[in-house]
């Protein structure tokens, strides 16, 4: 057998192999099954097309208050039947992660709507004062693709322009304390280009005792300063040790709030910082 053909049979048996991939981080890839380092989902052999999931959203009282009780309400729809989606992934122990972000930038919340047996995701919450909040809705319906969806709305009697309302943070890479320990936060480059690789590496000092925190070592929420481009994303190298890599894509120049959380000793630490990005 020559050469030649041996080759042919090398490359057609490597063609064969099959190379499972993460739904929601696709550049991690492995020739078996398994659970993605960085996210923790199901690696599966094929990702499908993704399609766009329609998101309902009710608050219940309708008028949304500011420092009073409030019941905010997601139902997900299957894009072809428009019927609502009853089963979802687990991604980081739970099955819906949302994000409340104040348009000044100064409120964040993570939370968790649990799914009700009438096919609604339910949250109870109350927000701390007048304004425009930004929803942002982190989801995976069972054979779709992970979905990041948005809203945006104002609490009952706040009638400030939108325009108004938009926040324009000047940067901000100070060292940050949080409740049981101390950040400082790297940039690489330190002049980061919209639509290039951005290295964060987050230094915490004491770093015994740090844990994960719903299933991951960290959890980052990057939104620009209009909350129009948001990312959440989690470690591309961390161990439990004193430092934390992230790997962003900014998509547009400007700047950057950006919320990682993590947990030390039982205690969840969130920081925050602002990140200038240039366009290229």
């Amino acid at each position: 057998m020559t050469r030649f053909v041996l080759l042919l049979l090398a490359l057609s048996a490597f063609a064969q192999t099959p190379v499972f991939v993460c739904p929601m981080d696709p550049e991690v890839r492995s020739p078996t099954p398994g659970k993605c380092p960085r996210c923790g989902m199901t690696l599966v052999e094929t990702v499908p097309e993704p399609r766009e999931y329609p998101m309902e959203f009710q608050a219940e009282p309708r008028r949304i208050p500011a420092g009073q009780d409030v019941t905010l309400s997601f139902r997900i729809l299957d894009p072809a039947t428009l019927h609502p989606v009853t089963r979802f992934t687990t991604v980081h122990e739970k099955l819906f992660h949302l994000f409340l972000v104040s348009y000044d930038l100064e409120y964040f919340s993570h939370e968790h709507p649990v799914l009700t047996p009438d096919g609604w995701f339910r949250l109870k919450t109350r927000l701390p004062k007048p304004g425009t909040y930004r929803l942002i809705a982190d989801f995976d319906p069972e054979g779709g693709t992970p979905q990041l969806a948005t809203r945006t709305f104002s609490t009952a009697g706040f009638t400030a322009p939108l325009e108004n309302s938009i926040a324009h943070p000047m940067p901000d890479l100070s060292t940050k304390a949080g409740a049981n320990l101390v950040a400082e936060l790297r940039v690489d480059p330190e002049q980061p280009i919209a639509g290039k690789k951005t290295m964060l590496v987050l230094h915490l000092s004491p770093a015994d005792g740090m844990e994960k925190y719903i299933g991951a070592w960290a959890h980052l929420l990057a939104v620009s300063s209009d909350l129009i481009d948001t990312i959440h994303s989690h470690p591309f190298l961390a161990g439990g040790g004193a430092d934390i890599q992230f790997n962003l894509f900014f998509p547009r120049g400007g700047a950057y709030r950006i919320w990682i959380q993590v947990q030390r000793k039982g205690v969840v630490n969130t920081l925050s910082f602002t990140v200038p990005v240039r366009d290229l």
